[in-house]
């Protein structure tokens, strides 16, 4: 069960993806990052991309990380565009929590499992196939609430899988923005 729990458990939680930290991530020797799309970068089903985002994928980019887009997205189309748009890296077929499409992520930008970085909104996806991979996760707060019907059942899987670990103690796993969305909903 611990080993489960280490898997499902993010290395840095944050607000946003303009949130993270790139000083901290070059400390790390991380020098590529998987960028998921749907509640990370872009609200589900949209492709435009917020001012900020945009910033920080440009300072990304001037520091010199390789950046690839990977999603679980079935739209190819949408992820082309959104590629193009941001003049990023992506690979079809990524279906995480699996490694491999992971892996092929990795190759697309040179880097290794020790210096890549995934960066999510999802604990059952991106955090575990991260995690699984080898690389560092960095959890997201999600930018919409709208979501694919598959999705919100994992969101209610992450609902029950913070409330466990705050009843083990472990609330510094827990993002910030759980603890508010369960204090406005009592």
């Amino acid at each position: 069960m611990a080993k489960l729990l280490d898997l499902l458990k993010p290395d840095i939680i944050t607000s946003s993806v303009a949130a993270v930290d790139l000083n901290e991530l070059e400390k790390r020797g991380i020098r590529g990052l998987l960028l998921d799309i749907d509640n990370t970068l872009v609200a589900w089903r949209r492709v435009d991309v917020p001012a900020e985002v945009r910033q920080w994928i440009q300072e990304a980019r001037r520091r010199g990380f390789g950046m690839c887009l990977a999603s679980n997205t079935r739209n190819n189309r949408r992820l082309e565009q959104l590629a193009r748009d941001l003049q990023l890296n992506f690979v079809k077929g990524i279906v995480k929590p699996r490694r491999e499409g992971l892996n092929r992520a990795m190759a697309a930008i040179g880097t290794t499992p020790p210096n890549t970085a995934v960066i999510g909104d999802q604990i059952f996806t991106d955090v575990l196939g991260g995690n699984r991979t080898g690389l560092l996760t960095i959890l997201v707060r999600p930018i919409d609430r709208r979501e694919f019907i598959a999705t919100r059942i994992s969101r209610a899987l992450e609902r029950l899988l913070f409330w466990f670990l705050r009843r083990r103690g472990e609330s510094g796993t827990i993002p910030d923005w759980q603890a508010s969305d369960r204090q406005s909903r009592e």
